[in-house]
């Protein structure tokens, strides 16, 4: 009947909605540091069995088929795509690019993740303590505790995470170490905003450990993480979105008609 087809599309329409809002998403992000495009993923929902499959017919055959007719799609869920984004040299002192995997970890609001976050966008600043914090509107504090002495007058950072400052009589000093965290499964990771990351039950929970170890990468003094959107794919991607829409609206358009052929029919 062209009810369950004006259902059917009616429930395309509401998933492409979602995946357009998903689009503009990325497409809005292309130029923040760290920023890790999404993608929507869908399912088929339950069907129809108006003739099971493999039931004997009252010839005692077997049809080859069934009859099978779907009801609509709906999301599944979306998914991070971890890719990594290009290296760009920047002029910030404490700027860090992370060549891997892994992810810094930074404090945060306690009912947020338990107050531990993790982000990839390396930009980060000393605040008025000279500790070092990310570079978003909140300034979220690195784990690792790192200050910054207020009388060095340069500082490099070591690709293994070793911060050195150098002093004003040209002496050096080892003021920290950053560590980067990896996760089982980095799409189970819930974005709370700012370029920051919590962990869930999917993800599992964060390994440590050192620049350089396994997956985890090493660090580049000096760069950036740009954004890993492509807005020449995000765009093909919106093209398809929206003809999508609108074939689902003009299915919508002639289940509509259908249904008003029906109610026009007269006995006489």
């Amino acid at each position: 009947m062209a009810v369950n087809a004006l259902h059917a599309a009616a429930t395309g329409m509401n998933a492409l909605s979602t995946e357009l809002d998903v689009i503009s998403n990325n497409l809005a992000n292309v130029n923040t540091n760290g920023f890790k495009a999404s993608r929507v993923n869908f399912e088929d929902l339950f069907y129809l069995q108006k003739r099971q499959p493999g039931l004997e017919s009252g010839a005692e055959t077997t049809p080859p088929a069934g009859l099978q007719v779907g009801l609509g799609t709906r999301i599944s869920n979306t998914q991070y795509d971890f890719s990594g984004g290009s290296a760009v040299e920047s002029a910030g002192d404490f700027d860090m690019f992370i060549a891997g995997d892994g992810f810094f970890q930074v404090e945060i609001l306690e009912e947020y993740g338990g107050g531990i976050g993790y982000t990839r966008a390396g930009n980060f600043f000393t605040n008025r303590d000279s500790e070092l914090v990310l570079g978003n509107s909140d300034g979220p504090r690195l784990s690792d505790g790192i200050t910054i002495p207020t009388d060095a007058i340069g500082i490099s950072i070591s690709s293994d995470g070793i911060i050195t400052a150098t002093m004003a009589d040209n002496s050096t000093q080892e003021v920290g170490q950053v560590s980067l965290h990896s996760f089982v499964n980095k799409s189970g990771l819930k974005s709370i905003g700012g370029n920051v990351y919590v962990e869930s039950e999917i993800s599992g929970p964060a390994t440590q450990g050192i620049p350089g170890e396994g997956v985890l990468g090493t660090i580049i003094h000096k760069h950036l993480e740009t954004s890993n959107v492509s807005p020449v794919n995000e765009l093909v991607s919106l093209i398809k979105t929206q003809r999508a829409f609108e074939m689902n609206s003009q299915t919508i358009q002639a289940a509509d008609e259908l249904l008003q052929t029906v109610g026009n029919l007269r006995r006489f």
